[in-house]
């Protein structure tokens, strides 16, 4: 009976260390600018494209600041003064909306702001709204190389996207010309076949795509 007991200690002494260890998940993006292009093209949209952008995380496993946040999502809404990545304006403000996945309790979803406040960095230094939806973030077959993926923050924002194609190459040296907008551990660039944000905070509306201007990502970070 000790030695069960002991076992069961064990087990969840080690789920508490991995729960203090940090988050991992899947990551999506989309901007309305190409972040997939050749220079050509990056320079004619630069700012007049590119103010806007929509991206989520999906918790697979881990917890952050102690509370479990496994299968819960968060997501990003922004719109900035200047086209966002744009190395000639290193000042560019940014106002922002948080949508926190409605299926979190009252601990977990204060424990999303927290990590997407560390994740995004200055990009939320300017919240001017948090709104709570159901969020689904799903990645075909869970890999991010296949690029097709979808996600859903009930009626307030939407992503979908698929892999680039060689069809998708228009003058030949494209590449990825703005990194993704959070640190990832690993990302690819994927073809947004359509990204939206219909709410409100920000002042505006957008229905963009299709467009090479997405990234699918993973991330690990550990908890603060």
């Amino acid at each position: 009976m000790l030695k069960l007991l002991s076992m069961a200690a064990v087990v969840s002494a080690a789920a508490s260390i991995s729960w203090a260890a940090g988050v991992s998940g899947n990551y999506i993006e989309a901007r309305t600018a190409d972040v997939f292009t050749g220079p050509c093209f990056a320079n004619g949209e630069v700012e007049i494209n590119g103010k806007e952008a929509v991206f989520g995380w999906k918790i697979g496993t881990g917890a952050w600041q102690g509370v479990n946040l496994e299968g819960l999502s968060v997501v990003g809404v922004i719109r900035s003064e200047h086209t966002l990545g744009n190395v000639y304006e290193p000042v560019n403000p940014v106002r922002a909306v948080l949508i926190v996945d409605s299926r979190a309790d009252a601990e977990q979803r204060l424990a999303l702001q927290s990590f997407a406040r560390h994740m995004g960095g200055a990009l939320f230094k300017d919240i001017v709204k948090v709104d709570y939806a159901p969020i689904e973030l799903t990645i075909q077959d869970g890999n991010i190389h296949g690029g097709a993926a979808k996600l859903t923050a009930g009626s307030l924002a939407a992503i979908q996207t698929r892999a680039m194609q060689a069809t998708d190459h228009t003058c030949g040296n494209e590449d990825v010309w703005y990194p993704p907008l959070t640190d990832l551990d690993h990302a690819m660039p994927a073809y947004a076949l359509a990204d939206s944000y219909q709410g409100d905070g920000l002042g505006e509306t957008w229905s963009n795509g299709p467009r090479r201007s997405g990234f699918l990502g993973t991330f690990h970070v550990a908890s603060e």
